[in-house]
C-alpha cells in the first residue's frame, strides 16, 4: 500500500511540474517568437486560396394576370425578409414648371399614409415589429421596399401591399415634405463639391434637361396634391411594377401571398412618355463659380459620355483603372509627384438608359487651380496617344476582376441587380460578359476607345473657387475664348 501511494505521489508531482512547464513555455515563446516573426516576407512569398466562383442564388420569376413581374429568391441563413419593387417612371418625366414632383410623390406616399391608416399609425406597427416600409423616386425609377421578421412577413407585406396601391396624399404631409425641400433650397450652396457637380450636369446636359434641373422656390409653388394623385395614377400601375423578395421563406407560400395581395391591382392603360432627348449643352469652355470664402478650387472637367450597353464598356472601365486609384496615372503624377491635388480622379461613367458623362476633376490649394488642369488634360491626351504599359493593364484588369466577386456578397445583391437588369432591358447574364470583356481587353482597346470616346476639343472645365486667391488666373489657360461666370445665387421664394 505504501509503495503505491508513494507511485501515485510521484505521479501527482509529476504531472504538477509538467502542468508548470505548460505556461513557462508559453512564456518563453512569447519573447522568442515576436523575435521570429520580426522578418516580414516578401509579398511575391505570400500564397492565397484561389478566389472561389460566382454561383447565382437560384431563384423563380413569375408575372400576375395584371402584368406585374415577380422574383422570388430564397435565403435562409437569417429569418428575415426584404422586399424591393421598381416602378417605370422617374423624376424626369415630371413637368417642368414643377420640378421635385416626382420625389415629393414618393416622399408623402409613405408619410401620409394609406386610405385606411395614418402614416403615424404605420410608423408604430412596424416599430412594435422592427420593420420597414420606405418608399423613393430617382431620376428613372420609382421604388419601394420593406424588411421584416420571417414571422411577420404576412402583416408587413400586406401593409407594404397598401402603402403601394391606395397612398392618401394628405396636404398637411404634402406642406412638410414641400417645407424640407425649401430648406434643402436654402443650404445648397454651401458645399462646394455640390455646387460643382450640380453646375457641371447644367454645363453638359442643360439647365433645363430634366438630367440637370434643379428644384426651386417657385417650381414648389406649383405643387398641389392634385399634382401627385395624378403623377400616382400615370405610373403606379401593376404592368409598371418589378417585385423582388429575398430572405427566409417558402417561394410557394410568398407566390400565394403575392397573388393574394396584389391580385386584384387592375392594370390601367398608362403610357410611359418617351425618354428626354440628351445633347451635350456646352461643348467647350472654362466656366467659373466664384466662392470668395474658399482657399481651395473644386474642378470639374468632361464632356458626354455613353450608356452601360456599349460595346466598348469593358475596355473603358480598364481605361478607369489606368486612370484611377492608388495606383492609377492621376494619383501617381498629379497627386503624388506633382503635389497638385487633394484628392484627383478621372471616370467614364455611362448610365443604363441615356447618356452618362466622363468626367475628370478633384481638389487642390487656389493659387495650384491652373496647374492641376494643365495636368490632367495632359494624362487624358496622353492615354489617347500613346499605348499604356503592360504593367499598367495588368494592374488595371486586376483592380477591376479582383472586385468582381464583391457584386455577389449577398441574395439581395443578386436580386437588386437582376430586377435592374430587367427594368432597363439588359441581359440577365449581362455581368458576366462584362466580365469576359474585361478579361479580354488588351493594350491596342484602351487606347483605341480613349482615342474613340475622349474628346478634348469637347472638354468643358468648371472650377468653383475664390478668383482673387487664383494665380495665375484661369484666363490664362485660354486667353482668346475667356471665361464664363456662373451665377449660383438662389432664386428668392415667392411672398405672400
Amino acid at each position: 500500500m505504501i509503495e503505491n501511494r508513494t507511485q501515485r505521489i510521484a505521479k501527482v508531482v509529476a504531472v504538477g511540474f509538467s502542468l508548470l512547464a505548460v505556461p513557462l513555455i508559453l512564456l518563453l515563446l512569447t519573447f522568442v517568437l515576436p523575435v521570429q516573426s520580426a522578418t516580414p516576407r516578401h509579398h511575391t512569398e505570400l500564397t492565397f486560396p484561389p478566389v472561389p466562383d460566382v454561383v447565382v442564388p437560384q431563384y423563380t420569376q413569375f408575372k400576375l394576370a395584371n402584368g406585374m413581374t415577380v422574383y422570388l429568391m430564397e435565403d435562409h441563413e437569417l429569418p428575415l425578409v426584404g422586399g424591393t419593387a421598381l416602378i417605370r417612371t422617374g423624376d424626369r418625366f415630371e413637368p417642368a414648371d414643377k420640378v421635385g414632383l416626382g420625389e415629393i410623390m414618393a416622399t408623402v406616399m409613405r408619410t401620409g399614409g394609406t386610405e385606411k391608416r395614418s402614416g403615424d399609425e404605420i410608423n408604430r406597427f412596424l416599430e412594435q415589429r422592427a420593420a420597414s416600409i420606405e418608399t423613393g423616386m430617382s431620376e428613372a425609377a420609382g421604388s419601394a421596399g420593406f424588411s421584416a421578421l420571417s414571422e411577420d412577413l404576412e402583416s408587413v407585406f400586406a401593409l407594404f401591399a397598401e402603402v403601394l396601391r391606395s397612398p392618401a396624399f394628405p396636404d398637411s404631409k404634402l406642406n412638410l415634405a414641400k417645407m424640407q425641400q425649401r430648406g434643402s433650397i436654402a443650404r445648397r450652396n454651401d458645399d462646394p463639391n455640390g455646387i460643382a457637380g450640380r453646375e457641371f450636369n447644367k454645363l453638359i446636359y442643360g439647365a433645363d434637361s430634366p438630367y440637370a434641373r434643379t428644384v426651386e422656390y417657385s417650381t414648389l409653388d406649383n405643387i398641389s396634391r392634385a399634382d401627385l394623385v395624378n403623377f400616382y395614377q400615370q405610373y403606379y400601375a401593376p404592368q409598371n411594377v418589378l417585385l423582388g423578395i429575398v430572405g427566409d421563406f417558402d417561394s410557394a407560400q410568398v407566390r400565394r401571398l403575392v397573388e393574394a395581395e396584389f391580385g386584384d391591382w387592375r392594370a390601367t392603360a398608362t403610357a410611359k412618355p418617351p425618354l428626354p432627348a440628351v445633347a451635350q449643352a456646352k461643348t467647350a469652355g472654362i466656366f467659373f463659380v466664384d466662392q470668395p470664402q474658399l482657399t481651395q478650387s473644386s474642378i470639374q472637367i468632361g464632356h458626354l459620355g455613353g450608356q452601360l450597353n456599349s460595346p466598348d464598356y469593358a475596355a473603358l472601365s480598364v481605361m478607369n483603372g489606368v486612370l484611377n486609384g492608388f495606383g492609377g496615372r492621376l494619383f501617381n503624377e498629379v497627386r503624388s509627384r506633382q503635389g497638385l491635388a487633394y484628392s484627383v480622379y478621372a471616370v467614364w461613367r455611362p448610365n443604363f438608359d441615356y447618356p452618362g458623362t466622363f468626367f475628370a476633376g478633384g481638389q487642390t490649394q487656389s493659387n495650384s487651380t491652373v496647374s492641376f488642369i494643365q495636368s490632367v488634360f495632359s494624362e487624358i491626351e496622353k492615354i489617347r496617344t500613346a499605348p499604356i504599359s503592360v504593367a499598367e493593364l495588368a494592374y488595371a484588369k486586376d483592380t477591376v476582376l479582383n472586385s468582381f466577386i464583391f457584386n455577389f456578397q449577398d441574395p439581395a445583391q443578386t436580386l437588386s441587380r437582376l430586377l435592374r437588369y430587367d427594368y432597363f432591358g439588359y441581359p440577365k447574364d449581362f455581368i458576366f460578359e462584362y466580365r469576359k470583356g474585361v478579361e479580354a481587353t488588351t493594350i491596342e482597346d484602351v487606347q483605341r476607345v480613349a482615342q474613340k470616346h475622349l474628346t478634348p476639343t469637347k472638354l468643358v472645365t468648371l472650377v468653383v473657387g475664390n478668383s482673387q486667391q487664383i494665380q495665375p488666373p484661369l484666363s490664362s489657360l485660354n486667353p482668346a475664348a475667356g471665361v464664363t461666370a456662373i451665377d449660383v445665387t438662389i432664386p428668392p421664394p415667392r411672398r405672400g
